[in-house]
């Protein structure tokens, strides 16, 4: 497998999503023995839920909060935050995550916008609170937690389903897929809705695009240009290899 000449490319766009987790020992959303097979984990990821069983609803996530913190990242994660450091300054990553582990983060990504939010981070439930998210690593599996500012029940800064992706999250992905000429979509099949829009923008944007992914797809995935299928970790750090990396930049944006 040849490396992509990153040195061709200004605007880069990397979509990830459960399958870079994998190799962290966290399970996979989708897929065999994912976790979206299990009906009860399922609903316990639900806005409704949260609404009428919010100690279950953290019981489960203080355990996903737990085995996400004992996790560490993995070849996938250090692949993308290395690319980073070593771009151009007329370069820029974006990476947008589905995963709510915080794994970019702590391999050193800087320009992380993490779409679903993360299970390491606490807000209020009432939206008409000034408490802005906060780091928490708190475990609660006895009582709900209560906002020190207006007691409503805390909840974790993620986006159930049944949520609306935040705006300021929203806009910070279109205006960088606006910028792409080159978009990889790693570990996930880019299939689901608002992600599913992704590869098309970036497609119509001009960009290459590329899928890495375990898993075919059912619908083989024609707006990739590229596919490469197998794990995350073995091929993310051959696609992104240095060669090329000192090459000269395009003149005018790249086209495929």
């Amino acid at each position: 497998m040849e490396s992509i000449d990153i040195g061709k490319y200004r605007g880069i766009v990397v979509l990830t999503g459960a399958g870079v987790s994998a190799a962290s020992g966290i399970r996979t959303f989708r897929g065999k023995d994912g976790l979206w097979n299990d009906a009860t984990i399922a609903r316990l990821s639900d806005i409704g839920t949260f609404r009428t069983e919010p100690l279950e609803v953290w019981k489960f996530w203080s355990a996903a909060r737990a085995i996400s913190a004992a996790a560490g990242p993995n070849a996938a994660h250090r692949a993308l935050a290395a690319l980073e450091k070593r771009l151009r300054p007329d370069q820029r990553l974006t990476l947008i995550t589905q995963n709510v582990d915080g794994l970019h983060r702590r391999a050193g990504s800087a320009n992380v916008i993490e779409y679903h939010g993360s299970v390491h981070r606490s807000r209020c439930s009432n939206g008409r609170c000034g408490l802005e998210s906060f780091a928490d690593s708190a475990v609660y599996e006895t009582e709900v937690p209560a906002c020190p500012l207006c007691g409503s029940p805390l909840r974790p800064d993620i986006v159930f389903f049944g949520e609306m992706i935040p705006p300021d999250l929203e806009r910070a992905a279109r205006a960088a897929l606006d910028a792409c000429d080159l978009f990889i979509a790693a570990g996930t099949s880019g299939t689901v809705h608002p992600a599913n829009g992704f590869v098309r923008h970036a497609r119509d944007a001009g960009a290459r695009t590329v899928l890495v992914n375990l898993e075919e797809l059912e619908d083989g995935s024609p707006q990739f240009m590229e596919i490469h299928r197998g794990k995350a970790e073995e091929l993310l750090p051959l696609l992104l290899g240095a060669s090329g990396q000192e090459g000269r930049p395009p003149t005018s944006p790249r086209r495929p």
